[in-house]
C-alpha cells in the first residue's frame, strides 16, 4: 500500500514558492504532491520542474493509479539502482504497467537471470565493437547531410536524428532491414508517447515485428552476431533455459534502447549547438573536446526522465518510509542536474565535463548500448560540425517534445547558409 505524502522530504511547508496553488499557477499541476509523468504541462515545463524538484523537493509523490515516489537527487538514484535486492526492476520500470504489455528483457530482471543475459550481450555492445563501426556510422551520417546540405535547411529529427540511430543500429548491429525502420520508429514512438490506452497495442505491433525478424534469423545459417547469441539464449538461476518470449523482449529490449534515447541525444545536441555558438565555436577550434561535450550533452538532456523500481522490503530512502510493494522512480533527468554534485549543473562545461553523471543508469542494469551511443553522438558532432559549422534553430520555428518515461523531440528545424 502506498503511504501518505507526509514526510517532510517531500515538500517544505514554510516555502510559499511550493504551495500547491503557486505550484498550479507556474506549471499547470502541483508535481510535487502529485507528480504525473504523463501529464502534457510536465512536457511543457520540463526543465523549471525537474530543476526545481531537484533543489527543492527531493522526493515528489505521484497519486496517479497506484501511487509513486519520485527521487531526484543524484546520491538517491544511486541507492535505488545500486540496491536491486531491495528495489527490483521485475515488476517493470513505468508506474502502473498495463499487465498485457510485453516484458522488456532483461531490464525488466533482476540477477542472476538478468546478469545471464547481460554477460552474454556485453561482448556484442563494448568499446571495441563500438570503434570497428565507426568509419561505417560516419558514412551513414555524411549520406544523409548530403540530401540536405544544399538546401540550407533541414527538419532534423526526420531527416537526421530519427533515422541516424535506427541505421546504426539495425544495419551495423541487429541486421533488421532498413527498409523497415520508418515504421518501426513510428510504432515505437507511438508506444511511448501516444494515447495512454494505444500504447500498449503499439508495443505489442513492435513485439510481432521483431517475433517474424528473429524467427526469420531463426532458419537462418548462423552469422555470428549478437542475434545469433539471442537465439541460443542462456539458463537462468533456477536451471530453466530462456524461453522463446523471452528471447523476443531481449531484441525488443535492444531496440527500443537502440531507437528512442539517441534520438533524443541528437536532438538536444544540434539544438544546444545551434542555440550557444560561442560553445560550437570551442569544438570547431578544440576537436577533442567533442568527446567531453557528448559527456555533457546526455548529462544535461538526460533522455531517460525517470525509471521505476517495486520495494521488496520496507525500507528508508531520503527520509521517506517505504513499504514493500511501494513503487519508486530514479528521476535521472535531475539527478544530472543535481547542484549537490555539480557546481553549476545547467552550464555545460566541455573542457571539464562531469564524467560520472548518472544518465546511463547505475548498477546492474546500466544501459547496455551507452558505447553505441556515445559513438553516435561523437562521430555525428564531428561530421556535423565538419560540414556545417554554422547553423541555428530556423527563424519562426520552435523544437516540439514529447515527455513521458523518455524525453524526445520530435520536430526540430535547423537553417544555415548555404
Amino acid at each position: 500500500m502506498m503511504m501518505d505524502n507526509s514526510p517532510a522530504r517531500i515538500v517544505d511547508p514554510q516555502d510559499p514558492e511550493l504551495s500547491p496553488e503557486r505550484l498550479k499557477e507556474r506549471f499547470g499541476r502541483d508535481f510535487f504532491r502529485d507528480f504525473d509523468i504523463d501529464d502534457p504541462n510536465l512536457n511543457t515545463h520540463f526543465h523549471e520542474v525537474i530543476d526545481l524538484m531537484v533543489q527543492k523537493c527531493p522526493v515528489a509523490h505521484s497519486k496517479v493509479g497506484t501511487g509513486y515516489y519520485v527521487f531526484s537527487t543524484e546520491e538517491a538514484v544511486r541507492k535505488i539502482g545500486q540496491d536491486w535486492q531491495t528495489f527490483s526492476s521485475a515488476k517493470g520500470y513505468i508506474p502502473n504497467r498495463p499487465d498485457d504489455m510485453p516484458l522488456m528483457i532483461p531490464v525488466e530482471q533482476d540477477p542472476p537471470n538478468h546478469t545471464a543475459w547481460r554477460r552474454v550481450l556485453n561482448p556484442h555492445m563494448g568499446p571495441k565493437v563500438m570503434d570497428a563501426i565507426r568509419d561505417d556510422v560516419a558514412r551513414e551520417v555524411n549520406a544523409l547531410i548530403d540530401k540536405f546540405i544544399d538546401r540550407g535547411e533541414c527538419e532534423f529529427i526526420g531527416e537526421m536524428a530519427g533515422l541516424l540511430p535506427g541505421r546504426a543500429f539495425f544495419i551495423y548491429v541487429l541486421g533488421v532491414p532498413v527498409v523497415d525502420l520508418p515504421e518501426l520508429v513510428h510504432d515505437v514512438d507511438k508506444s511511448l508517447f501516444g494515447p495512454l490506452d494505444e500504447r500498449t497495442a503499439y508495443h505489442k505491433k513492435v513485439y510481432d515485428y521483431l517475433e517474424k525478424f528473429l524467427k526469420e534469423r531463426e532458419a537462418m545459417e548462423p552469422q555470428g552476431d549478437i542475434v545469433d547469441t539471442i537465439l541460443k539464449g542462456v539458463t537462468y538461476g533456477d536451471g530453466s533455459e530462456a524461453s522463446w518470449e523471452h528471447k523476443v523482449s531481449v531484441v525488443l529490449d535492444l531496440t527500443y534502447g537502440g531507437i528512442s534515447t539517441t534520438i533524443y541525444a541528437l536532438g538536444s545536441t544540434a539544438r544546444h549547438l545551434a542555440d550557444h555558438p560561442e560553445q560550437r565555436q570551442q569544438l570547431l577550434d578544440n576537436p577533442e573536446w567533442i568527446e567531453n561535450a557528448v559527456e555533457e550533452f546526455v548529462r544535461a538532456y538526460s533522455p531517460v526522465v525517470a525509471m521505476g523500481r517495486t520495494c521488496t522490503r520496507d525500507t528508508e530512502v531520503e527520509g521517506v518510509q517505504l513499504k514493500e510493494g511501494d513503487y519508486v522512480m530514479m528521476g535521472f533527468s535531475s539527478a544530472g542536474r543535481d547542484p549537490r554534485t555539480i557546481a553549476d549543473p545547467k552550464a555545460l562545461n566541455f573542457a571539464e565535463p562531469t564524467i560520472h553523471h548518472p544518465t546511463f543508469g547505475v548498477g546492474p542494469h546500466r544501459c547496455i548500448g551507452s558505447h553505441l551511443a556515445r559513438m553516435e553522438l561523437a562521430v555525428f558532432t564531428r561530421e556535423w560540425l565538419r560540414r556545417i559549422p554554422h547553423f541555428r534553430v530556423k527563424a519562426g520555428t520552435e523544437p516540439v517534445y514529447e515527455t513521458g518515461f523518455l524525453r524526445a523531440m520530435s520536430s526540430l528545424w535547423l537553417s544555415w547558409d548555404k
